[in-house]
């Protein structure tokens, strides 16, 4: 290791402040849009951006919802998950994956993943499932898609539910993330790769009923007519200020992915040769970048070492979901969990986000490999 080099500009994990900055004035424009109109939620701005989405990921229909675990509870509720079903994920995924799972009454049931990309392990399916499996939930972890395919041969008409809130813009085999299952759920957290200023997310199906079903259960169990509830219903609807700001951002979403995986290939290029393992390139399908997810060895001792000098990075879901408090008192099963448990004590997200210049990717490439005595 060499001594700690004077750095006067921290490097930070993500950075919101920069994509805003470039498309301020259109944000701004979209707020002055909305503003005059009156009417703030299930407005024109919102039916636009469904249409937009939808059409972005090839899916049939686009319902905005208040956030993607709203958008997971909903989609599960319309696929009629229930108390005795059991709804199949991973265990190394936001709880809200399966939060969402639980409050429907299911029981979660977790599966082992990939070694190289931390997805759903296909080939682990047949552990887990049971006459009780109502539906599969696969998540696209960090940008890169299940092998969805791979999941129906195995597990043939059983309903999936992809968990796509880290996959806007990802594809299986040239096929969006959004259009391969019975449903998408997706996250417009601000710090997604379509992110709104607030909470917010959608659902994408192709399904007319499952559709009419989901923006039922999203406006308070009504059908067309205010004031007739047809059944128990929520108020989960995506508002118009936000639907306005995500239609700029999705115009700009394309850019903002071949940016990330420009600094994807640069960040792979100058680890090539480290102890550390970066994430396979497109393994599946376009690999969209919202994380650059490592195996670091000495993880804690890499994280204080960046951090000396100026480069922030992320732990990303350092407790898998079984181990969590909150499921000491909720059912849940699971298979055997070997390759989960492994990754992690390793796993590490270095900066991530389209703005990084060069010769900050380089600096966090030139600091690993000095950590690791390389340089």
């Amino acid at each position: 290791m060499t001594d700690r080099p004077v750095e006067t500009d921290r490097i930070p994990a993500e950075d919101l402040v920069r994509q805003h900055a470039a498309i301020a004035d259109e944000l701004r424009a979209a707020f002055e849009e909305v503003l005059p109109v009156g009417k703030y939620t299930l407005g024109r701005q919102l039916t636009a951006f469904e249409e937009e989405f939808a059409a972005y990921v090839g899916a049939r229909h686009g319902i905005g919802i208040s956030s993607g675990t709203a958008a997971l509870h909903l989609a599960l509720l319309a696929l009629g998950v229930g108390p005795g079903d059991e709804v199949v994920t991973v265990p190394n995924t936001y709880v809200a994956t399966v939060f969402a799972i639980s409050y429907t009454g299911a029981t979660p049931v977790f599966v082992d993943v990939d070694p190289m990309t931390s997805n759903l392990d296909p080939a682990r399916l047949p552990e887990v499932l049971s006459e009780h499996t109502r539906v599969i939930l696969p998540v696209h972890l960090y940008g890169q898609a299940v092998d969805i395919d791979a999941v129906r041969a195995i597990a043939p008409g059983i309903p999936i539910l992809e968990d796509a809130a880290h996959a806007h813009g990802a594809d299986l085999r040239g096929r969006p993330i959004g259009s391969l299952g019975e449903a998408a759920a997706f996250s417009f957290y601000p710090s997604k790769l379509l992110g709104a200023l607030g909470d917010g997310g959608a659902l994408t199906t192709s399904d007319d009923e499952l559709d009419a079903r989901i923006r039922q259960l999203r406006y308070m169990g009504q059908r067309g007519t205010k004031h007739e509830h047809l059944v128990l219903g929520f108020q989960e609807r995506l508002d118009e200020l936000q639907a306005a700001f995500l239609r700029v951002k999705l115009r700009h979403l394309e850019d903002q992915i071949l940016a990330r995986r420009r600094v994807a290939i640069r960040y792979g290029t100058l680890l090539e040769g480290s102890p550390l393992r970066p994430p396979a390139h497109d393994v599946t399908g376009r690999h969209a970048y919202y994380m650059y997810t490592v195996q670091a060895p000495r993880r804690e001792e890499l994280v204080a070492y960046l951090s000396e000098r100026g480069i922030g990075t992320q732990l990303i879901y350092p407790k898998l979901v079984p181990d969590q408090d909150a499921y000491r008192d909720h059912p849940w099963r699971a298979g055997r969990l070997d390759v989960a448990r492994s990754l992690v004590p390793t796993l590490l997200c270095l900066p991530m986000f389209a703005e990084l210049t060069d010769a900050e990717v380089d600096r966090v490439g030139l600091a690993i490999r000095a950590f690791y005595g390389l340089d």
